[in-house]
């Protein structure tokens, strides 16, 4: 249950039809991010059986608006989902983060395992921003619930070693915890060159290196350094900064927008392919306080297109990781914006094939670790057992 894993999600519930399972998803009837869109109650994609409640979604404009369609989108799958002939397991994740409530309710109504998916960590999150206080009511009532589904949980799903040590230190769940990486929505069979690529073509003018910020504009990953440097950077005509996406920072990128920083909205899921693959270089941002709180997953998009990566972000986190690792990129820190031109002018005088063999060197760390295909039959595996 939940109405914004996405992709991830999809995958594993398709993988787990192809196994032989009945698999219900309950999700909300409107857009995640725009709520006007609303979509078929009901519908089978894939073998899945897809079940939309309405009023789930009401827009992202406040914490409590947020709340509020999380709460009636988890009491309306409850009711829903309570009636339905054997159930064998409840997976849920972190979105909405009152889910949990689902999975406790459904676990000991009906006796269901529960498997619980970290995708990120609240009110961890809103506190690390400062959106909410440490003390407050609100607060204090998310913790209780994050002990209480920790408890109850028969395997939980975490995306990263600072993950796991976030969790466990709520409570000691070591032996229940599975340590598993998202994957990358697509996974193209070969890397897409930018001679055959038609978004490339359209949106990026001969000669120029794309440096591509793709996907959520928001607080926990701060664009800052990133837009001030690429402002300093306008007599180099080489660079294109391409922002791609939105969320609460869209409103930043559109305001910086010149000759060298382009601001495009989200690319439909069968176009995200030839979108990713027009960067050169992928910009990926963490925020200092969030790490081991949210994931940085499109760090997997770029890798499995086969293009380096520019970390935007702290010491300890999961990409700095995989960075200090292999050589697939540069990292800066925030509020670093002399280190950022400096690595920025670095990349402008890099040949195209020099910055595509840490391309090349980045797609084959993901496929060494067994892509996309790899994963999902691993999370499948953790859902079954």
């Amino acid at each position: 249950l939940g109405t914004g894993a996405g992709a991830p999600s999809s995958s594993v519930a398709e993988e787990l039809v192809k196994r032989g399972h009945r698999v219900i998803v309950y999700t909300s009837s409107r857009g995640y991010d725009e709520p006007s869109i609303k979509y078929p109650g009901r519908e089978t994609i894939r073998g899945v059986t897809v079940r939309r409640v309405p009023l789930s979604s009401f827009g992202k404009s406040s914490i409590l608006v947020r709340l509020a369609g999380g709460f009636s989108f988890v009491a309306q799958s409850i009711a829903r989902a309570v009636t339905s002939r054997k159930i064998d397991a409840v997976l849920i994740s972190t979105s909405p983060p009152l889910a949990p409530l689902a999975a406790l309710t459904l676990g000991a109504l009906r006796g269901a395992k529960v498997k619980y998916w970290v995708m990120d960590i609240n009110p961890d999150q809103i506190v690390a921003l400062g959106m909410a206080n440490p003390g407050s009511a609100s607060v204090r009532a998310f913790d209780w619930l994050n002990r209480r589904i920790l408890a109850r949980a028969d395997d939980i799903i975490v995306l990263d070693r600072f993950m796991a040590e976030r969790m466990s230190a709520k409570r000691d769940v070591t032996g229940r915890m599975t340590i598993l990486p998202p994957w990358p929505a697509e996974d193209p069979e070969e890397i897409v060159e930018h001679e055959e690529n038609p978004f490339r073509a359209e949106h990026v003018a001969t000669g120029r290196t794309v440096l591509m910020y793709s996907g959520n504009h928001g607080p926990s990953n701060p664009l800052t350094t990133i837009l001030q440097a690429a402002k300093r950077l306008e007599d180099e005509k080489k660079l294109l900064f391409m922002f791609v996406g939105g969320g609460v920072g869209k409103a930043d990128v559109e305001a910086a927008a010149g000759p060298n920083i382009v601001s495009l909205p989200y690319q439909p899921l069968s176009g995200l392919t030839n979108s990713l693959s027009a960067a050169d270089v992928h910009i990926v941002t963490v925020g200092d306080q969030v790490a081991g709180i949210v994931h940085p997953s499109k760090v997997y998009g770029a890798m499995a297109v086969g293009r380096p990566i520019l970390l935007v972000g702290p010491r300890e986190n999961h990409v700095a990781d995989i960075l200090a690792e292999y050589d697939i990129g540069w990292h800066v820190l925030h509020g670093d914006v002399d280190g950022a031109v400096r690595v920025l002018r670095e990349i402008a005088a890099m040949s195209r094939e020099d910055l595509a063999a840490k391309g090349r060197l980045a797609r084959a760390v993901m496929i060494a670790r067994g892509g996309k295909a790899g994963s999902v039959s691993r999370m499948a595996d953790v859902v079954e057992r």
